[in-house]
């Protein structure tokens, strides 16, 4: 009979270890080192078309928070051509060595509903891919580093009614000069 408490107390000890040992993966003076979201830190000039639109943007990033996130700050340029408010968005890019993928918050001036999903990422060679499955659908993001002009391609497909991939956004990031 004594025998079952003393079980349960080593399984669960056995389990906390287990847990602490995939949280200590992240955190507190476990830096995110990625070569490829280094070169992506910097000032770039977006340029391209987003939402059928013309798009001009300024895009600056930069580690925050101990190295844990890559912040991307993306904000028009001029002034707004179809909305009130120019677009403007904050994505905060990290790395869950637990789940071994990326994970990007996207704020932007659109609010709260669609701020709530997370993005997934993968990497294949020089591209980065996020997944967000929003309210109204999945959607795609890619950064793709392209080494010949040092600089970015970033595609944005949705998923509409049919279940058709359609493209939202095809940009290019460029060193910004100053």
């Amino acid at each position: 009979m004594m025998k079952l408490p003393h079980a349960i107390t080593v399984c669960c000890c056995l389990t906390l270890a287990a847990f602490a040992q995939n949280a200590a993966l992240d955190g507190r003076g476990r830096v995110v080192h990625d070569d490829l979201l280094d070169k992506l830190a910097g000032s770039w000039k977006l340029t391209g078309t987003i939402a059928k639109q013309r798009a001009e943007h300024s895009v600056e990033a930069e580690w925050l928070l101990d190295h844990q996130f890559l912040r991307v700050h993306e904000k028009a340029m001029g002034a707004p051509s179809t909305a009130s408010q120019p677009y403007e968005a904050m994505v905060f890019i990290g790395y869950d060595n637990a789940s071994d993928r990326y994970v990007a918050h996207w704020l932007d001036i659109f609010g709260g509903r669609t701020s709530e999903t997370l993005g997934y990422g993968t990497r294949n060679g020089d591209a980065l891919e996020f997944l967000f499955e929003y309210p109204d659908g999945p959607f795609r993001t890619v950064f793709r580093w392209m080494p010949e002009s040092r600089g970015w391609q970033w595609t944005m497909r949705q998923k509409d009614q049919a279940g058709q991939w359609t493209t939202f956004g095809e940009m290019t990031l460029a060193p910004a000069t100053r």
